[in-house]
C-alpha cells in the first residue's frame, strides 16, 4: 500500500550510495536511479544531490522520508488493528533474522516455544549480521530481528523501527591450554593488552565489540588474525596464536583445546542483545507472539549467561 520507492529512498539515506541501496533492495543501481528520478518528477522536487562518490538527501527528500516513516508505521498499525477482527488461532508466517549466536542458541528455543503455543504459526529463521537485519526489516523481508546493539545499527530513536532490550551478555576471555592466566583468581581484560588477538573482520559486529571492549579497558588490541567463524578463531587460540573475546552464549567447537576465563575485574565487557521490528508492527498477532516467545526464552531459559 505504501509506495515502495519510499523504501528505496530510506535505503539511500541509511547507506549513502545508490549502489549500496540497490544491493539491499535487490535492484540494479540504474533501477534505483530511475525510480528516484521518476519520484522527483512526480513530486516536482529534487531528492538527491551528489557528494563525492555518494549522494545525500535534499531537505525536501528528508521531509518526504519523515512522512514516509509515519505512513509506514500507521500502515503496520492498521494491519494489527485489522488482525484483531479475525477470529481463530495465531497463524501465518513469522520471519526471524538473527546474528550467529542468537541463531544457534536463542531463536531455536523460541521456535520450539512457538510450535508448542501456536501450532498453526510457521516460523522461519535467517542468520545474518545485525546491520543487515535492519535492511531486511525495512524491505519487509523479515518481521522480527534479534541483533547486537553496535554502532552500525540504527539508533533506538530511529522512527522506522521499534527496539526492545532482551538481555546483556558477558564476554569471556578465550585462551589456549598453556596461557599464563590459567588458574588466576582475578582476571582483567587489560591483562591481555600485550597478547596477539584473534578478531572478526573489520566492519562486522564482533570486530566492533572487541575493539570497543579493549578501548574501554585502556588499550588497542594487537590483532594478529581475522576470523569470522568460531571454528577458525578457536583453532588459532588453541594453538597459541592469540587470544579472543567470546560471548558467554557462543557454543565453541569441542575439538579445539581452549579455555574460557570470566573477567572478574571491571570493566567487564558485555554486549546488549535486542529485538527489533518495523515501527507500528509489534501488535500484529504473529509478531506479538514472537516477541512474547523471545521474552519467555530470554527470561527463563538462558542459564548459560551465569558465570
Amino acid at each position: 500500500m505504501i509506495d515502495r520507492r519510499l523504501r528505496v529512498l530510506a535505503a539511500i539515506a541509511r547507506h549513502g550510495t545508490v549502489t549500496a541501496a540497490a544491493e539491499v533492495c535487490r535492484l540494479t543501481p540504474s533501477a534505483v536511479s530511475h525510480q528516484m528520478q521518476a519520484l522527483a518528477r512526480e513530486l516536482d522536487v529534487a531528492l538527491l544531490e551528489p557528494v563525492g562518490r555518494g549522494v545525500r538527501l535534499t531537505p525536501a527528500a528528508r521531509t518526504l522520508l519523515e512522512h514516509g516513516e509515519t505512513l509506514t508505521a500507521q500502515w503496520e498499525q492498521a494491519r494489527a488493528d485489522l488482525a484483531a477482527h479475525r477470529a481463530g488461532a495465531v497463524g501465518g508466517t513469522l520471519r526471524f533474522a538473527a546474528f550467529s549466536s542468537a541463531a544457534a542458541v536463542v531463536v531455536p528455543r523460541v521456535l520450539e516455544h512457538l510450535r508448542q503455543e501456536h501450532p498453526q504459526l510457521r516460523a522461519r529463521l535467517r542468520e545474518t549480521e545485525p546491520a543487515r537485519s535492519f535492511d531486511l526489516l525495512a524491505a519487509d523481508d523479515v518481521d522480527l530481528a534479534v541483533v547486537v546493539a553496535t554502532p552500525s545499527i540504527p539508533p533506538a530513536s530511529d522512527p522506522a523501527f521499534d527496539q526492545h532490550a532482551l538481555f546483556d551478555e558477558p564476554l569471556d576471555i578465550l585462551v589456549g591450554p598453556g596461557h599464563p592466566l590459567l588458574g588466576a583468581d582475578v582476571v582483567a581484560l587489560s591483562d591481555l593488552s600485550a597478547d596477539p588477538w584473534v578478531c572478526g573482520n573489520t566492519g562486522r559486529a564482533y570486530h566492533q565489540l572487541v575493539t570497543l571492549a579493549c578501548t574501554q579497558a585502556g588499550f588497542a588490541p594487537d590483532i594478529a588474525h581475522y576470523a569470522d567463524e568460531w571454528d577458525t578463531g578457536a583453532a588459532l587460540v588453541a594453538r597459541g596464536f592469540g587470544v579472543a573475546l567470546v560471548p558467554r552464549l557462543a557454543d565453541l567447537p569441542a575439538h579445539h583445546d581452549t579455555r574460557r576465563l570470566p573477567i572478574t575485574t571491571p570493566p567487564v565487557p558485555t554486549r546488549r542483545v535486542i529485538a527489533a521490528v518495523r515501527a507500528g508492527s509489534q501488535e500484529l498477532p504473529t509478531i506479538a507472539a514472537g516477541l512474547d516467545a523471545l521474552r519467555h526464552v530470554t527470561e527463563t531459559g538462558l542459564d548459560a549467561l551465569d558465570p
